[in-house]
């Protein structure tokens, strides 16, 4: 008996090991249905699993230090995994959106969307892009959400692709980015906000193409929050 609670208590930490890393590439399922919807022009479809892709990454990390996944089992990593999805479905995904939304000038989609996936593989393949004090070096790829913006406010393709270009110098820019679930100071504020913020972004979502103007422009404070929050702790 206490043999078979030996081995129970041994293999019980790999069982949990695999179900992290599973549950990290259920990602990768949320992004290539989000490319089924975006090709279908379902929009609302295609945020929804961007979404999905987005809270699973949020708490797949925060799952693996709880149990301590790290170092388990030795021939998988973990790391390379989470970074193949965020490539996926922060980089890949938008580029097709922008291409298949029509959100950039005819003759710029293509110089768009290979500005968006060029600048992040070479900010994916960097060894210091997250830094040891738990930032973003550079702008954090977030494509997604700036797809989402760009979708929503339905502004003139021109000003699309000047944002695009803005922020695939920032790529390049070492400004520091804060970590939100990995932060230290502010973490509880910046993480509510977060939430709060997703919230918004949720309602926004849920009654497109008619939502109230105030929720999208107030999810935008937290944008500003976020970025302004970066440049004071870097400056400090």
């Amino acid at each position: 008996m206490s043999r078979m609670n030996l081995n129970i208590q041994v293999e019980r930490p790999l069982v949990l090991a695999w179900g992290v890393h599973l549950f990290t590439a259920t990602g990768a399922l949320w992004g290539l249905l989000a490319i089924m919807a975006t090709v279908q022009h379902q929009w609302q479809a295609a945020f929804f699993w961007l979404g999905l892709a987005a809270l699973v990454d949020s708490l797949d990390g925060t799952l693996a230090r709880r149990f301590r996944v790290k170092g388990l089992l030795p021939g998988f990593d973990g790391a390379l995994l989470d970074n193949i999805i965020d490539y996926q479905t922060y980089v890949i995904v938008p580029a097709i959106f922008l291409y298949e939304a029509n959100l950039l000038p005819a003759s710029t989609t293509i110089a768009g969307i290979a500005m968006v996936v060029l600048a992040s593989a070479f900010q994916f393949c960097q060894a210091d892009a997250k830094t040891d004090d738990h930032t973003f070096k550079g702008f954090p790829s977030y494509w997604n959400v700036v797809v989402f913006y760009l979708f929503i406010f339905d502004a003139n393709p021109w000003i699309n692709f000047w944002v695009i270009a803005t922020l695939t110098v920032l790529v390049f820019v070492p400004i520091k980015y804060v970590y939100p679930s990995r932060m230290v100071r502010f973490q509880k504020l910046t993480v509510s906000l977060t939430f709060i913020w997703g919230i918004l972004c949720l309602m926004v979502w849920l009654q497109y193409p008619v939502f109230q103007p105030w929720m999208l422009w107030a999810s935008l404070l937290y944008v500003v929050y976020y970025v302004g929050l970066s440049l004071y702790m870097m400056v400090r």
